[in-house]
């Protein structure tokens, strides 16, 4: 996903449920969309002999490094004690998913070129996690991810949107939602479809704002701006400008992306 809408370096991704069952979950989803990431994944360390907890700590700590390009090597020890405790296989498939997606980020924001162990990841947890299962909305996005951002695939990045917006409105995973309504929107964008693309970035700012998911607000915001003519472009970026400095200056890469543009 793209700050701007048509550029491609995102740090956005729905990787974690944002259900509120427990007290524990409310409170790591409301830490986790404030961008308060490594608070968030402590609350799960009394519990990481448990696949879905050890998991969800790695997912968060993955997370950080996308929006933050910090944390690496605690996400990867995380994400092994995740690997080490799956059981069965649904949770060594979405550990998988999370392995790809820890090497996109890396080759995404320059850290290493992990590229084919993110490809193997993926493909191994496709391997794994059955075409109706919960988590394969999830993998089918970040396979998405793959072919835009690292395999310069526009159609087949289309389709596994497609398919991953198909499946998160099966499961009403509106978190999800978002962002394929956000990635779908950039595509358009990129080719020119103004409306379509202003459709897509307004629906998913609208969910997101709903959520109170602040930190992938911003840069929906700024997404739409890409969209809008002066003044409203200028206004949607001066609130995203004061949601990122609000949260601290994350996520790190949508700092380019706020800077004034010409009208479209």
């Amino acid at each position: 996903m793209s700050g701007s809408g048509s550029e491609s370096r995102d740090g956005d991704d729905p990787s974690l449920a944002h259900g509120k069952e427990t007290a524990v979950q409310t409170a790591i989803w409301r830490l986790r969309s404030r961008g308060c990431w490594t608070d968030a994944a402590a609350l799960l360390l009394p519990h990481t002999d448990d696949p879905a907890a050890a998991l969800q700590r790695a997912a968060l700590l993955i997370e950080r490094c996308l929006y933050t390009e910090q944390g690496w090597a605690e996400a990867e020890e995380a994400l092994r004690a995740a690997e080490a405790v799956a059981q069965d296989d649904e949770e060594r498939g979405a550990a998988a998913c999370e392995r790809g997606y820890l090497a996109y980020a890396s080759t995404l924001l320059g850290v290493r070129d992990r590229a084919d162990e993110a490809r193997a990841a993926l493909g191994r947890a496709a391997a794994l996690i059955g075409p109706s299962a919960q988590g394969r909305p999830l993998l089918d996005f970040r396979r998405g991810l793959i072919a835009q951002n690292l395999g310069d695939s526009p159609q087949a990045a289309r389709a596994a949107y497609r398919r991953a917006h198909a499946g998160a409105t099966a499961q009403n995973d509106t978190l999800l939602l978002s962002s394929t309504w956000r990635h779908l929107a950039g595509l358009a964008l990129h080719e020119g479809e103004l409306a379509e693309a202003r459709h897509g970035f307004a629906e998913s700012l609208r969910i997101r704002e709903e959520l109170g998911y602040l930190v992938g607000t911003a840069p929906a915001l700024a997404s739409l701006a890409a969209t809008e003519t002066e003044p409203e472009a200028g206004r949607l970026r001066a609130e995203a400008r004061r949601l990122f400095h609000l949260l601290g200056g994350v996520p790190t890469w949508l700092a380019a992306h706020l800077t004034a543009r010409p009208a479209v």
